[in-house]
């Protein structure tokens, strides 16, 4: 498509650039002071709409294995909108350190959330919070030794509680497939944010663990054979991507971190690349060995039957882009990057 080459070259030649300046910068969302002008109207007409909005913490959260309107997952879904809301608020703070009340703002949603929840240590329930996470590392800086250590305690008790267990367990089941890898993002998100090498030197560790037991020599994935969907690739690769990009501020390469037999989160993203471009239809759940996959179909929600929409990996390639500049070019072909990825790492 010739109206998407002008794109697509800036779009590489941007993350050349931003990709290595940031591995050197060490700093969480460096970019953000050079956020353009249309993106900070959008940070600014979406606090301006939630101004008045009251924290959503809930002591618990739940959507793992339930389907809409089943327990507390229609609560627990709406609750989680407070942690984009979060990230947004602390982008508009940055950007705006004169507005008082929307720094306000954030430090009650902050705590809310710190002083009331609960961690289940169920990383499907609770992989959002890498969002939450952000928002704290982003504004972190703004708030008094007692917000710190608040909301450092808070993440270092889950980071903490998820390490314990991922060290007591292992082997098969959810201690090697997507799961794990939702588990080592919020770890190694963690010990970035908390600036804690001993604590980023584990996440390594189970970072590795991880590509060992889930990776297959040719890049593919455990999920993959486990639920015969694609989405699940995607699923498993995110949290491993975020991880990854939050490494990269210490100056660690894990995008190819190599497994004992060669294969690397790169070589993964590889694997799925001919299904990305449409080189290959999948149609996705038809062997899959979970029965929840099933009920899901048959409730009849979105992309539980069917082929593949390669769109569906957008996140994926551009947080793998802001890593690699040779995925960049997959990633436009898929739309617009996040905007909270634009704001922290390519403005």
């Amino acid at each position: 498509m010739p109206h998407l080459l002008p794109r697509l070259a800036l779009a590489t030649t941007l993350l050349a650039l931003t990709t290595l300046a940031h591995a050197a910068d060490g700093r969480w969302c460096p970019a953000l002071p050079n956020v353009g002008n249309k993106l900070a109207a959008s940070l600014a007409s979406e606090v301006n709409t939630h101004r008045d909005d009251q924290p959503r913490a809930q002591p618990r959260l739940h959507t793992e294995g339930t389907l809409p309107h089943q327990g507390i997952y229609d609560q627990s879904v709406a609750a989680k909108q407070d942690f984009p809301r979060m990230r947004n608020l602390a982008l508009y703070v940055r950007l705006h350190a004169e507005d008082g009340a929307a720094l306000d703002q954030l430090e009650k949603l902050l705590r809310a959330w710190a002083n009331l929840y609960q961690p289940s240590f169920n990383p499907i329930d609770e992989t959002d919070f890498d969002a939450y996470i952000d928002a704290w590392a982003i504004s972190r800086e703004r708030f008094g030794m007692d917000t710190q250590s608040v909301l450092d305690n808070f993440f270092r008790n889950m980071a903490q509680g998820y390490i314990a267990q991922m060290r007591a367990n292992g082997g098969k089941g959810t201690w090697i497939n997507n799961w794990q890898s939702h588990r080592i993002k919020l770890v190694t998100l963690t010990a970035v944010l908390l600036d804690d090498p001993a604590m980023l030197a584990e996440a390594k560790r189970l970072f590795r663990q991880q590509l060992q037991q889930n990776l297959h020599d040719d890049g593919s994935v455990l999920d993959y054979y486990e639920r015969d969907a694609l989405h699940y690739v995607t699923y498993d690769l995110e949290p491993l991507l975020r991880a990854a990009l939050a490494a990269r501020t210490r100056g660690e390469d894990w995008l190819r971190l190599p497994t004992a037999q060669g294969a690397t989160l790169a070589s993964a993203l590889d694997w799925l690349l001919p299904y990305t471009r449409g080189d290959i239809v999948h149609q996705e759940y038809l062997r899959t060995t979970v029965k929840f996959d099933l009920e899901r179909r048959d409730a009849k929600l979105p992309g539980f039957t069917g082929a593949w929409d390669p769109h569906s990996a957008r996140n994926l390639y551009w947080l793998a882009a802001l890593l690699d500049p040779r995925y960049a070019s997959i990633a436009a072909s898929l739309g617009s990057p996040p905007p909270w990825q634009v704001a922290c790492w390519m403005s």
